[in-house]
């Protein structure tokens, strides 16, 4: 940055407000991010606009700045880690500041359904801020949430990143957790939970109420299925607690295989809590011939 001050690298007056100042780091920090921008220079000048936004940003940093100049504000040559005036610091070519504000320049970002945006300087970074790392061993990870069945099935995603519409492919069979490669990122998936269905890994699991006298004397009732439609199931007579049925490959696909898991219906007796005196002495007498 020889030869070129702070204002110009984020192309602010030296009268910008903070809020200009944020604006013209968040715009020029997303469009030389070496993840994004494959060109030559995008690493060199990622590092000069972040190493700008650090002093300008500071109301204490930038007034010294302001009186001393820039040369005294030169980013240290060489490896390593190293101080920067202000409190800032140098790990290799990238630098790192940490604020107790809360507040990142970044705040407002329209960014589609994923979690904040700074995470691009985390993963891009690591989270220490410090020690050995390439930025070509790792891609900025997003974090979106979606729902139960769109885990199920699948669901296309349209989002926005540094105002482009990107649609994301998200296959069906996902899990909670799951890093998906794209060319430019990862996502991390969350998966919301359902009320009715329950997930282990491929393997869905659903409880059941059944009347106990429905249990004793066996029939026919009606389940939820992930296609929505619902099924009718047979009841064994003399079914007991804890009875469960396995329905093979009737679960949640494999991602990109052909392949399901199972679903398990776990039948839950129900008794009644009151008695009519007439289902008591039905019931004694049932008693009597056992």
């Amino acid at each position: 940055m020889v030869g070129r001050d702070f204002y110009s690298t984020l192309g602010v007056s030296k009268g910008a407000t903070k809020a200009e100042i944020k604006s013209a780091y968040r715009k020029l920090a997303l469009e030389w991010h070496p993840d994004r921008n494959k060109s030559p220079e995008a690493e060199e000048k990622f590092k000069e606009i972040n190493h700008a936004y650090e002093v300008l940003s500071d109301d204490k940093k930038r007034q010294t700045y302001d009186q001393i100049g820039h040369d005294a504000y030169s980013q240290t040559k060489g490896r390593g880690t190293a101080d920067w005036p202000g409190g800032g610091r140098q790990s290799g070519p990238f630098t790192w500041t940490y604020t107790s504000t809360g507040e990142t320049p970044f705040e407002g970002f329209d960014f589609g359904g994923f979690s904040d945006p700074f995470e691009i300087f985390e993963q891009f970074f690591g989270r220490s801020g410090f020690g050995g790392f390439s930025h070509a061993q790792q891609k900025p990870t997003y974090r979106i949430s979606i729902d139960f069945m769109e885990a199920v099935h699948g669901v296309e995603k349209h989002v926005t990143i540094d105002g482009k519409t990107k649609t994301l492919k998200i296959p069906a069979g996902v899990d909670d957790g799951t890093h998906i490669r794209f060319t430019d990122f990862n996502i991390l998936v969350s998966v919301k939970p359902d009320k009715t269905f329950q997930r282990r890994g491929q393997d869905v699991y659903v409880s059941l109420d059944i009347p106990f006298t429905k249990a004793l004397l066996g029939g026919t009732v009606d389940v939820p299925t992930l296609d929505g439609k619902g099924m009718k199931v047979k009841v064994k007579p003399g079914t007991q607690p804890g009875t469960m049925l396995r329905l093979r490959e009737k679960g949640i696909k494999y991602p990109n295989q052909n392949h399901y898991g199972d679903f398990y219906i776990a039948f839950v007796i129900q008794f009644p809590q009151k008695l009519s005196r007439k289902q008591k002495e039905l019931l004694e007498e049932f008693e009597r011939t056992l």
